[in-house]
């Protein structure tokens, strides 16, 4: 599954092959996707190796070797031309308001959450992935909404408790406070787990570990796509 981004540099890389047997250069691919740096492009190109979809050849310059290409011409999670990422799509876990528990019941019914990929506590990943496994919390342990969850990789938000390889589940809403915890997609590319801090016209993403720094951008780079509300452990 790829994301917009990459899908649009992977069909840029395979036709200028196919038109000069060269790959672009890197600013190229950066004038092509409209990026600000090249470094946008180097995440790129490692998420398309690592997904199978190029190799890059060694000792060899700008040598890039496209592998194959996705099934569809339209990029996994793109709808009608707008990125939208799989985490927030499917049948996530809906909590409605409860209902009158009959005498001697505590009314607990259990919610399947589906677990949706990764999220980076740390340097953003891609998040786009598919539905892996589901999990099964109480009702009554999660605000009324829809519901999905993330593994956790990084160490970015260590200071606020939660670690890599925990399960964090998120409420699935498209606004948040200063202060909560946060799924962030920026620019429409990378997710991410910060904490929010709204500073004028901008949005800060700021980690719990001292070892990161706060990351600023202006408001049309960032959407939230949930907020965290629960947190599982495995010891």
């Amino acid at each position: 599954m790829l994301t917009k981004k990459q899908s649009e540099l992977l069909r840029f890389i395979n036709e200028k092959l196919k038109e000069t047997g060269v790959p672009p250069s890197f600013d190229e691919m950066k004038d092509a996707l409209d990026l600000a740096s090249k470094s946008g492009i180097h995440r790129l190109i490692i998420a398309l190796e690592e997904r199978g979809f190029i190799r890059r050849l060694p000792n060899r310059a700008r040598a890039l070797e496209v592998l194959k290409l996705p099934e569809s011409s339209t990029p996994s999670g793109q709808r009608g031309g707008r990125f939208a990422p799989s985490v927030i799509e499917g049948n996530l876990g809906k909590v409605r308001a409860p209902a009158p528990a009959p005498d001697g019941q505590d009314g607990n019914d259990n919610v399947a959450i589906p677990v949706m990929g990764r999220i980076a506590a740390g340097t953003p990943i891609s998040a786009i992935q598919s539905h892996t496994h589901t999990i099964s919390l109480p009702a009554d342990m999660l605000p009324q909404g829809d519901h999905f969850a993330l593994e956790v990789r990084g160490d970015s938000m260590i200071d606020s408790g939660i670690f890599d390889s925990d399960i964090v589940v998120i409420r699935k809403q498209d606004n948040a406070e200063t202060g909560d915890i946060v799924v962030a997609l920026i620019d429409d590319e990378e997710a991410t787990l910060k904490r929010l801090r709204k500073r004028g016209a901008s949005i800060a993403l700021e980690a719990a570990n001292p070892a990161y720094e706060t990351r600023i951008f202006g408001p049309d780079r960032v959407q939230i796509q949930g907020k965290l509300v629960s947190l599982i452990r495995k010891y």
